[in-house]
């Protein structure tokens, strides 16, 4: 079972434990984890799930694809390592992966 850690922009750190397949953002709404919405339930139609994805770890989660790409033109503060948690399932690969949420989802 793959651990991932969200970390607040306020620096607080909560690990939880998800299974093969969910993604980031089903994890954190069932965790009750703070700044992802998920107002569209995860159908990558909005960008309340917003997180920045550690930088050790953008080559195993991979590029956005142009739908994604296009809801984060809606996200503030976008950068580099910004991706929909929606978008990225879980997997043993994904095992100890870091994700903050941006202070504007707080």
């Amino acid at each position: 079972m793959p651990k991932v850690t969200f970390v607040d922009s306020a620096g607080t750190a909560r690990t939880v434990e998800g299974r093969n397949g969910q993604t980031l953002q089903e994890l954190a709404e069932k965790n009750n984890i703070p700044g992802i919405d998920a107002d569209c339930g995860g159908a990558c139609s909005c960008a309340t799930c917003h997180v920045y994805v550690a930088e050790e770890w953008l080559e195993k989660v991979g590029k956005p694809t142009g739908m994604e790409q296009s809801m984060l033109d809606f996200a503030e503060n976008v950068t580099a390592n910004s991706r929909l948690s929606c978008q990225i399932r879980l997997s043993e690969p994904l095992d100890g992966i870091t994700v903050t949420t941006p202070e504007s989802q707080h």
